[in-house]
């Protein structure tokens, strides 16, 4: 293992690392670290050098605060714009998570972002500017939320794919919920039963469908056709419209959230087929999106707005110096309405 791993495998480096590596004093690192030009050519050579391989990122809050407290809190949501704010799961995450922080003295900062290029969002909150983060809806290619993890106390909403010792995460029964929504649909008589996915590169798109298979099993029934969407309208349209594709058409889909419920429903409709007597559909979360269509959707409710508020709660713990479960898993519960 190089320096720069040893370095980031223990914490954040700190600047005394940096001067050491670059032969220089203390004081001569923090003039170039804050933009001084009072340094000779070959200081500042060395120094840069030494931040690129500590891959060093100076704490502003450590130098304003004598505390090195900020009494801030990052929720970090890997996605776009425009799946953040078209999700109702993240409005229902955001407001628990407000919920229990009112009842302290913490604050939220909220970071969107689908990367990080440039690192910039990443060196910001590794630079000492929040205490902790919570981390919703990442995926396996969402790198720079280990970078993250690797300097401050993390909560995931969400059981992480890549789960690391002392971690801590606070999820629903996504295994569980996918059980009850395809056995429901086994109870109500039908047997070629289809499912529309989440992401494989996420835990809940990995866990419902897992439920769904092991539903199935328990049965003695066959899988039925599987498609990705995406956990977005879109996406649930264009797994519908390819499951139609692909025939025959099945007599029940499982939607591993309402969005992609809502897409199925439009492509249903739209060929004919009615929901649910010619073909049944169950989402998952209990979103707002389950009673704005027609009909409204049977789906598996998550508790998203309690998620928010357990998550922060468990970084609170963390940060004031307790031992909360590393794991917390909330149960879903069907709700039955027209399309199934």
């Amino acid at each position: 293992m190089g320096e720069a791993s040893r370095q980031t495998a223990r914490g954040a480096v700190t600047i005394e690392e940096v001067a050491a590596v670059a032969g220089v004093s203390r004081s001569t690192v923090s003039r170039v670290v804050n933009g001084s030009t009072a340094v000779s050519a070959a200081a500042l050579a060395a120094v840069q050098r030494a931040v690129a391989e500590l891959d060093y990122v100076p704490n502003r809050a450590a130098r304003s605060l004598a505390s090195r407290q900020t009494l801030a809190i990052g929720l970090v949501v890997p996605e776009d714009t425009e799946r953040f704010f078209g999700d109702p799961f993240f409005a229902a995450i955001v407001s628990g998570i407000n919920e229990r922080l009112l009842r302290s003295d913490y604050v939220l900062n909220l970071f969107i972002a689908s990367d990080d290029p440039g690192r910039k969002m990443t060196n910001y909150m590794r630079g000492g500017n929040v205490d902790g983060a919570i981390i919703v809806s990442h995926h396996t290619s969402d790198t720079f939320v280990d970078r993250i993890a690797a300097t401050m106390p993390v909560v995931y909403g969400g059981r992480p794919l890549r789960h690391r010792e002392g971690e801590h995460y606070v999820d629903v029964d996504n295994v569980g919920g996918g059980r009850d929504a395809t056995a429901y649909l086994i109870a109500r008589g039908h047997r070629r039963i289809a499912t529309i996915t989440g992401p494989s590169t996420m835990p809940a798109g990995v866990d419902r469908l897992q439920g769904y298979r092991a539903a199935l099993a328990a049965a003695g029934l066959d899988e039925g056709p599987i498609a990705e969407g995406g956990f977005t309208s879109e996406g649930g349209a264009a797994a519908m419209r390819s499951i139609l594709a692909a025939g025959p058409t099945p007599d029940a889909v499982f939607a591993g959230s309402d969005l992609m419920a809502r897409g199925a429903l439009e492509v249903l409709t739209g060929r004919g087929l009615r929901v649910p007597d010619d073909v049944a559909v169950i989402g998952f979360d209990d979103s707002p999106v389950a009673t704005s269509v027609t009909p409204p959707l049977t789906t598996m409710r998550q508790p998203s707005f309690e998620q928010g508020q357990t998550m922060a709660g468990v970084l609170l713990d963390v940060l004031g110096g307790r031992t909360p479960p590393r794991a917390t898993v909330l149960p879903t519960q069907l709700v039955v309405r027209a399309s199934a």
